[in-house]
């Protein structure tokens, strides 16, 4: 259900209902583009059912879906209409465009076009965790996230997000676990991961699928190479991969995890709500842990 967690924490002074956060979300529901509109975004059913809740409640936790949708119009394209149209005014009046002409004629370009161009869509799962207060966003990238966050909290009155701070960065923590080849209780270092040195060079090494408690990697940390990435499991139930910017991504639960759920020709319902219990389930135990190996929370003064 989720692959890759970037982690807020929820402002002391905000607190909502479930109901209530229904409404805020309802303020901007998603509409697909229009003819001339290069990109839309707005919140979908999580369960995927047609009018149903914009705020699904399953277990104690809070889940969210934001759909967006793009046109995709080529750089190519758009460079070809312009030459084409550039080419005719010199034709016509004898001179070229200037720079302030190009720009114009690009724009103008670029709406004409947008009504033919092709749209993808995608979409971010969010979970937020009211007791813990803590908000989860699915986003492959931390600038994506806070995109995601900045809607919600023009969603949801009073409601104020920031990136979790720990107490140690994750790239100091995951250079102690690599240099000492003890990783903090209930987690295990895995076999994958990216170092990069701070010189003028920015030198890179990778290691995929190859043991890490080796002299070689212990010695990269020493020349001040650090970790951006480390593959990491969680208690032998879920595998992720560490970044730099705490990061948590490549969720996978392991097969340890589903043991005792019931078969996959259950109901829609009852599947999309087993493998949210799950998901948020050994998450809501795994996010603290790993707060904890990074020294605990930073909390702002």
């Amino acid at each position: 259900m989720f692959k890759n967690l970037t982690v807020y924490r929820i402002g002391a002074d905000w607190s909502a209902t479930l109901a209530q956060v229904e409404e805020g979300l309802a303020k901007a529901r998603f509409v697909a583009c229009g003819l001339t509109q290069p990109r839309s975004a707005g919140w979908v059913e999580p369960r995927g059912v047609a009018h149903g809740p914009l705020a699904e409640g399953v277990g104690g936790q809070w889940l969210f879906k934001l759909q967006t949708e793009q046109r995709v119009l080529p750089a190519a394209v758009v460079k070809r209409r312009v030459e084409e149209v550039a080419q005719q005014i010199e034709q016509s009046s004898g001179r070229k465009p200037g720079k302030k002409q190009l720009k114009e004629i690009k724009e103008q370009a670029t709406l004409e076009l947008l009504p033919m161009a092709f749209t993808k869509q995608a979409a971010i799962n969010v979970w937020l965790d009211p007791q813990r207060r803590l908000l989860m966003v699915d986003a492959s990238s931390p600038a994506r996230a806070a995109e995601v966050a900045e809607l919600l909290i023009k969603c949801l009155d009073g409601l104020a997000l920031t990136p979790l701070q720990t107490a140690q960065s994750a790239a100091t923590a995951m250079s102690a676990w690599l240099a000492s080849g003890e990783p903090p209780p209930a987690f295990s270092v895995d076999r994958e991961c990216e170092l990069k040195g701070a010189d003028e060079m920015k030198s890179v090494v990778r290691y995929a699928r190859h043991p890490l408690d080796t002299d070689e990697v212990r010695q990269h940390i020493g020349m001040g190479k650090q970790p951006t990435r480390l593959a990491m499991s969680w208690q032998g139930r879920v595998s992720f991969m560490l970044t730099d910017a705490m990061q948590i991504k490549k969720l996978d639960f392991l097969d340890v995890v589903f043991e005792g759920r019931k078969s996959s020709q259950q109901h829609q319902d009852e599947a999309f709500d087993a493998d949210a219990a799950i998901g948020t389930g050994e998450l809501a135990r795994l996010i603290p842990d790993l707060i904890e190996a990074l020294g605990g929370e930073q909390l702002a003064a």
